[in-house]
């Protein structure tokens, strides 16, 4: 299988002098696998999924996704074949009502409005946040905006999908919605999935390959 995501020996730097290291191994993701980033807080595993979407420049290595350096302009037409939902979602949400920021990205890449209604109805009714649409996301509760987050990277049929702690904080019934979702995507859709997690259950339900960052 060809490799979607390759990193090799990243090194990054933050303005306050933070330096994080994940030199120890090779990170690869291969099409249609599901990678499961594990490690203690301040391991380094949202700065490594900062990197794989372009969000950070590394200070030294290289990240390469669908074969092409992230910081290269290339990887700006590739930008739309990759969803994420940050930790923090509240730095993705931007728009005046749910069904609006969903349908954020498919308008400005152009699509016709009849198929960005249907979509976003589709994948509303999907993660049971339809009567949620008219609402205002910064009003909703930390599980419902990750949905409204998901919502929005799951509309552009992404090849790679990008996960950061996307489960903690969310109740039972939502974790399991959104867990047969994935899972259904990933066989049918062969859709790569990257994410955070450190909750076992969750890891063992996907049965997917396990990075660990020490």
């Amino acid at each position: 299988m060809d490799n979607i995501v390759e990193i090799e020996c990243l090194k990054h730097r933050y303005e306050d002098g933070t330096q994080v290291h994940i030199c120890n191994s090779h990170f690869k993701a291969q099409a249609g696998e599901i990678v499961v980033i594990t490690g203690k807080n301040g391991s380094g595993k949202s700065t490594l999924l900062h990197h794989i979407v372009g969000l950070l420049e590394p200070t030294k290595g290289e990240v390469k996704v669908f074969g092409v350096d992230v910081s290269s302009p290339a990887f700006e037409k590739l930008r739309k074949d990759v969803g994420i939902v940050l930790q923090d979602v509240d730095e993705q949400l931007i728009a005046p009502t749910v069904k609006e920021d969903i349908s954020f990205s498919p308008t400005n890449y152009n699509w016709s409005q009849s198929v960005i209604e249907e979509k976003a109805n589709e994948i509303m009714k999907q993660l049971k946040i339809f009567h949620l649409k008219d609402k205002a996301p910064h009003y909703l509760s930390g599980g419902e905006k990750k949905k409204v987050a998901l919502a929005g990277a799951l509309i552009m049929n992404p090849k790679l999908l990008i996960l950061d702690e996307l489960f903690a904080n969310m109740d039972e019934e939502s974790r399991n919605i959104i867990t047969e979702l994935l899972i259904k995507l990933n066989k049918e859709n062969k859709t790569t999935i990257i994410m955070t997690s450190h909750e076992s259950e969750i890891i063992k339900k996907f049965k997917s390959r396990i990075f660990a960052i020490n």
